[in-house]
């Protein structure tokens, strides 16, 4: 297990803080690695860490609120770099109809698969949205997530797209989480425009993304590269028009098929290229040099009963970060638990533990281009943190379902207890 790093302060320690936590071991998470500090303490203040270190080292100061804990971990709060929690409706009786033999073109030509989920969407209201997606959200907060990034994608229209990001902005309002939203629009094409998908990439990027950055409702436009989506060429008008508005890029890339999106992202310098399962070494390279993330969902991976794996072998050679997420989504991820990716990542696509742990922590930050701010247990960062009784990080990974007691912090006060 990785010995302690030197505490991350300075040589004159701060001045004051609102609190002191000790009693645990600080998995940092530093460089993606676990990083430890045993009988650890950090220092807390305004929602920032401002000291960590060992207890024994810790400095005394007067006046803040002291929390031990009897042992245990601490790890950074927990990241979910990509996820599709609003949306209208459900398609749980797809999934039976699927397992019941009901082919995917048969569900699709009776009026389901993702077109069911945009016409649910679509009939919604704002409220009703918020309400559905407040139900998968809570699990996903109840178990460490205190960051989170959230897509639009199933409006497919100018109106209902708007609709789906102002509900994502309103969960950031809402809850203690932090919320990052993306706009996807280029996620499918939308039956009124069947044959011309040229003409929807169109009012995209003329109409729907000038609205989006005038009204602050996205932090980053991601697209959907594939052949039952968009091609490359597509992609990019959407990337030049996203870039021209001083938007971030993110990208869903080689999950069926090659089609060398991640290395079109690279070339764009995307904050992330996401699924992978088709990446080759060209585009891991691109990816390297460009510094733009893998964001790894097995969750999908698992439900479409895949077998081809990303290349985790070249990432890691060429140390491309690997983040982990959820995806949770209505049609091929519906996981409302980021802990169970851990372990998929780890069992499905042989990442180690501690690579599983820095893909939901240091690595999913990087993903969402919070890595100054997010991810890792240092002074400067956020104080979003978790204790765990546990006795080591891999635990995180090793036990499946059910809800680990933990208790949650997030900017420097406790969120929840859940026991």
């Amino acid at each position: 297990m990785p010995v302690a790093i030197s505490p991350s302060f300075s040589a004159e320690p701060p001045s004051r803080c609102d609190s002191v936590w000790r009693g645990a071991t600080l998995v940092t998470m530093q460089d993606g690695h676990y990083n430890l500090i045993e009988n650890g303490a950090m220092a807390v203040a305004d929602g920032k860490i401002v000291w960590t270190g060992s207890a024994a080292d810790c400095p005394v100061f007067a006046g803040a609120t002291q929390h031990e804990f009897s042992g245990g971990i601490i790890t950074p709060g927990f990241v979910d770099c990509h996820t599709h929690l609003v949306f209208g409706g459900d398609r749980s009786a797809e999934f039976e109809q699927r397992l019941n033999g009901v082919s995917y073109a048969e569900i699709a030509a009776a009026g389901g698969g993702i077109l069911s989920t945009v016409n649910a969407t679509r009939e919604a209201s704002e409220d009703e949205l918020l309400a559905q997606a407040l139900f998968r959200l809570q699990p996903l907060l109840a178990e460490g997530v205190t960051c989170v990034e959230i897509k639009s994608g199933y409006g497919l229209s100018v109106e209902s797209e708007l609709k789906m990001l102002r509900v994502i902005r309103r969960l950031g309002v809402m809850l203690p989480v932090e919320v990052k939203s993306t706009c996807l629009a280029a996620h499918a094409l939308p039956p009124e425009f069947k044959g011309r998908a040229d003409d929807y990439i169109d009012l995209i990027c003329e109409t729907l993304l000038p609205v989006v950055a005038s009204e602050n409702l996205a932090d980053a436009v991601d697209a959907f590269c594939e052949h039952l989506a968009f091609s490359p060429a597509q992609v990019e008008r959407v990337f030049n028009a996203a870039k021209a508005l001083g938007l971030p890029v993110k990208l869903h890339a080689e999950q069926l098929s090659s089609l060398h999106g991640s290395a079109l992202a690279a070339r764009h310098h995307a904050l992330s290229a996401d699924h992978l399962e088709y990446a080759t070494a060209e585009d891991a390279q691109a990816m390297a040099a460009s510094g733009t993330v893998a964001v790894l969902l097995p969750g999908a991976y698992y439900l479409l009963r895949e077998t081809q794996c990303p290349p985790v072998d070249e990432f890691r050679k060429l140390q491309v970060p690997m983040a982990l997420a959820s995806d949770a989504n209505p049609g091929t991820s519906p996981a409302l638990s980021l802990r169970l990716m851990l372990n998929m990542g780890c069992t499905l696509f042989r990442l180690t533990p501690e690579e599983a742990l820095a893909g939901i922590t240091c690595h999913g930050a990087r993903a969402l281009g919070l890595q100054e701010t997010h991810g890792t247990l240092e002074a400067g960062k956020v104080a979003d943190f978790i204790h765990w009784p546990l006795s080591r990080p891999a635990e995180l990974v090793y036990w499946l379902g059910g809800q680990l007691p933990c208790t949650v912090v997030f900017r420097g006060e406790v969120r929840g207890e859940f026991r």
